[in-house]
């Protein structure tokens, strides 16, 4: 089973765009928007226990909105 298909991942809270869960080089997760580029913070993980929690924590990061953007703030 691949954790990333188990956890289910919201529409862009900035554009509506998909997320897509992202890998660093097997050292940390983020979510990112794939229309706008909207991502959350980078979660360090150091063996696959903490992944697993990573992928977990960062999808509910992104479903909750908290995003990191370029774009002009309100």
């Amino acid at each position: 089973m691949d954790l990333f298909h188990e956890i289910e991942l919201f529409d862009c809270p900035i554009c509506q765009g998909p997320g897509l869960m992202q890998e660093e080089n097997g050292w940390c997760l983020y979510v990112e928007c794939l229309d706008c580029g909207a991502r959350t913070a980078e979660l360090r993980y150091n063996n696959e226990a903490e992944r697993e929690a990573a992928a977990r924590h960062t999808a509910s990061t992104w479903n909750v909105g908290k995003v990191i953007t370029s774009g002009t703030g309100d």
